[in-house]
């Protein structure tokens, strides 16, 4: 494949071009099975590259940990030699988020089924506009105290990581909930007209409710964002 600003030869297809300094790739869609995956990139919505990368399990837990950081490693390289403006992700939980770790992007998930093909039905809507804030600076409101400690705080750092997320407000603590002995819970609840979401942390009997601002401006796209803030806090181990 030839670069198709300038036309230089590109290693393999869909490679950012050295030469001009251009992309030859917008997206990249990964497919992630524990011992495979594949990185499809697109272009207008076209396909312009598929490579899979593939990995064999350690069997020994003790080793298990460097090769699922090696396999990561050579997805996230796959990845960073397109430079995308997005990349999106589906598949196991474990290699998502090692890969997470690896890559320099914020990683949206989407549907395992047919993860491509729901990336495209994305591509046709206006780009939501990026807060580019920590997620500590996201947090305010009156309520300032959170609930579950450590585990309450990655949880809304989770939430405020994502770049479509302006503002979390922390909302009172009710103690009169049902008993649980899982931990701390996560969950973002169904978008409101506006596209902002709900928060709800859940520790033994307390819960909470927070309200998080986003840039989204209807309840359809802010149904997607809600689905990639579960599927973060799945990644996080904050859901069942």
């Amino acid at each position: 494949m030839e670069c198709r600003q300038c036309g230089t030869p590109l290693e393999r297809p869909g490679d950012f071009c050295l030469t001009c300094r251009e992309p030859n790739a917008e997206v990249a869609v990964l497919d992630l099975d524990r011992d495979r995956a594949t990185v499809t990139c697109l272009y207008d919505g076209e396909v312009v590259a598929e490579r899979t990368v593939t990995t064999r399990p350690e069997d020994d837990p003790e080793q298990e940990p460097r090769e699922l950081r090696n396999f990561a490693g050579l997805v996230a390289d796959e990845v960073h030699r397109k430079r995308p403006e997005e990349v999106y992700a589906a598949g196991d939980r474990d290699v998502l988020s090692a890969v997470r770790g690896e890559l320099h992007y914020t990683l949206y998930r989407v549907a395992d089924e047919d993860p491509v093909e729901a990336v495209r039905a994305r591509q046709g809507d206006a780009p939501l506009e990026v807060v580019d804030k920590a997620p500590a600076e996201k947090l305010g409101g009156s309520h300032t105290t959170l609930i579950g400690k450590r585990a309450g705080r990655r949880a809304i750092s989770t939430v405020g990581e994502h770049p479509n997320v302006k503002k979390i407000i922390p909302g009172p603590i009710d103690a009169g909930g049902s008993g649980s002995r899982s931990g701390v819970r996560a969950k973002a609840t169904r978008a409101d007209e506006n596209g902002n979401v709900r928060l709800l942390l859940r520790d033994g009997s307390s819960v909470q409710e927070n309200r998080v601002v986003t840039t989204a401006g209807d309840r359809e796209t802010g149904e997607r964002l809600r689905d990639d803030l579960n599927g973060a806090l799945r990644d996080a181990e904050l859901q069942e």
